[in-house]
């Protein structure tokens, strides 16, 4: 067993005091300290260390110390962490956060029938308020599963009266969100040349801790390369960009190509999806330093590529998790860590058989997976040097993996294993957000669920209003003739990049 790794418990004191004493919600920068007792602790740090039998201490925003038996504070407040896993939090690189209010709707769409549904017929058709109740939704929905940081892939802010909504919802919950602003009614160019744009990011992106920003578009690969406006934008307002690169018929080498060209590809930017993409362009993506957002339900199901983390392991390129859109799929990164080892091992068995051979060791391990949705998350995102792995002095971004109801709990034997196979929502016992108590004894703390599934309740009715009874029905699963080229989704340009558009 790993040594423990101590620090400083910011003061010396008693045991502490019970946790059972209404102190939910309390800790942070103004808040009592918080100790996790007795768990087993995966650090996700660079050897990713399991420390049995560990404490993790919480003072102000920060893990002040981590060992067993830690002596804390008077007045900590103590949660049993005993037979549970205490990992980092996890962290989202790319959800369409305003999309969640139609939750489980696309179930059976394939991309073409979203690209229809969204970009195409029905986008524009959400208010400011619907952006503001799916974000809502999305954001408490992440913070349930123990993803303490989101990245809002916001392509649907066609004003900034709904950009506006949606970073309201995402500052009226105790999570940590990155808000990648899009808007896929308008071309790049035009809505980050705008006045309103501009003023926009003056009043919302002040450097605030919780709340950080993108830019968030993609490069259809027309030569004429109208997307360069909006990389200069965002290059002018020091602001990362988030794309998605390697979508089959839609986005593809010639993207990356004119990137790379002109310049755009740095360490910042974050590739969503990244299947369908030749070797050149991986070299491209490595070379620039950048990572790829893999949104293993989502390649799967809607078919913008084989799930790519095979690809990016032999290039070296980083990797994050995501989960993509409710509309479709599992909002929660268990679900994604158990996906890309099943596609990966699959792909790597697929290879192997056709092969003639056989594999006798997985290349991809649990544990690597559990670090791609956590530490991945944070490099992705600028964020390694205060989020992401249990190490002193790290921002209290912390998940206690806990169930004692369930028979699925126990033995805890591969505690890596254990998070990417076993566990999922219902065993998140216990989540902190900058010290802060979020998520205690598997209920979300000063979360008006009842506010919330009305907010909800009253989008659904607008949109069903809007649609249509037949629409609405038909729309769950739409009828695209087989022999239909997709209609270009990016109306701005009438490049297509493939002749087929079928995902």
């Amino acid at each position: 067993m790993s040594q423990p790794t101590t620090g400083s418990t910011g003061g010396t004191g008693s045991r502490g005091t019970s946790g059972t004493d209404g102190a939910a919600g309390t800790g942070g920068p103004t808040g009592r300290p918080v100790v996790l007792r007795g768990g087993t602790v995966l650090t996700v740090d660079a050897t990713r260390q399991v420390l049995a039998g560990h404490d993790v201490l919480v003072v102000g925003d920060r893990i002040a110390a981590v060992g067993p038996g830690l002596a804390v504070p008077d007045g900590t407040v103590e949660i049993d962490a005993a037979g549970g896993i205490v990992m980092p939090g996890m962290i989202d690189t790319h959800r369409h956060l305003w999309q969640t209010a139609m939750r489980g709707y696309g179930a059976d769409w394939t991309l073409t029938q979203y690209f229809v549904w969204y970009y195409l017929e029905w986008g524009r058709v959400f208010r400011p308020q619907d952006i503001h109740a799916g974000n809502l939704l999305g954001a408490v929905e992440a913070l349930d599963a123990g993803v303490t940081t989101t990245v809002d892939w916001s392509h649907g802010l066609r004003t900034t009266e709904h950009a506006d909504a949606a970073a309201d919802a995402l500052e009226s919950v105790p999570g940590r969100f990155v808000l990648a602003y899009g808007n896929i009614q308008a071309a790049p160019a035009e809505w980050t040349g705008t006045a309103e744009f501009r003023d926009f990011m003056r009043r919302r992106a002040t450097g605030g801790d919780m709340l950080g920003f993108q830019l968030a578009f993609d490069v259809t690969g027309d030569p004429a390369f109208p997307e360069k406006p909006a990389f200069e934008a965002a290059r002018e307002l020091g602001l990362p960009v988030t794309t998605h690169a390697g979508v089959w018929g839609a986005t593809g080498d010639d993207g990356i190509r004119l990137m790379h060209e002109n310049g755009f590809m740095t360490p910042e930017t974050v590739y969503v999806h990244g299947a369908s993409l030749s070797a050149d362009s991986y070299h491209r993506i490595a070379a620039t330093g950048g990572s790829v957002s893999v949104s293993t339900e989502s390649e799967q199901s809607a078919g913008q590529g084989y799930p790519p983390s095979w690809a990016l392991r032999s290039y070296g390129i980083p990797v994050s998790l995501s989960m993509d859109t409710s509309v479709w799929w599992s909002g929660d990164l268990f679900s994604a860590m158990r996906a890309t080892l099943g596609a990966d091992r699959s792909r790597e068995h697929l290879e192997a058989q056709a092969a003639g051979g056989t594999v006798t060791h997985a290349a991809l391990r649990a544990d690597q997976v559990v670090e791609w949705a956590t530490r991945g998350g944070a490099r992705a995102l600028g964020r390694e040097a205060d989020l992401g792995s249990v190490e002193v002095g790290k921002k209290a971004d912390l998940v206690l993996i806990r169930n004692d109801h369930s028979p699925v709990s126990f033995p805890l034997l591969n505690p890596h294993g254990h998070v990417a196979f076993q566990a999922q929502r219902a065993d998140v016992h216990t989540v902190l957000v900058d010290g802060r108590i979020v998520k205690r004894d598997g209920r979300l703390v000063d979360t008006d669920l009842a506010a919330v599934r009305r907010t909800v309740e009253a989008t659904v009715d607008h949109l069903r209003s809007e649609l249509g009874e037949e629409a609405w029905q038909r729309g769950m699963n739409p009828d695209v003739p087989a022999t239909k080229i997709l209609d270009n989704p990016y109306t701005y340009t009438d490049y297509r990049s493939s002749g087929t558009h079928g995902g």
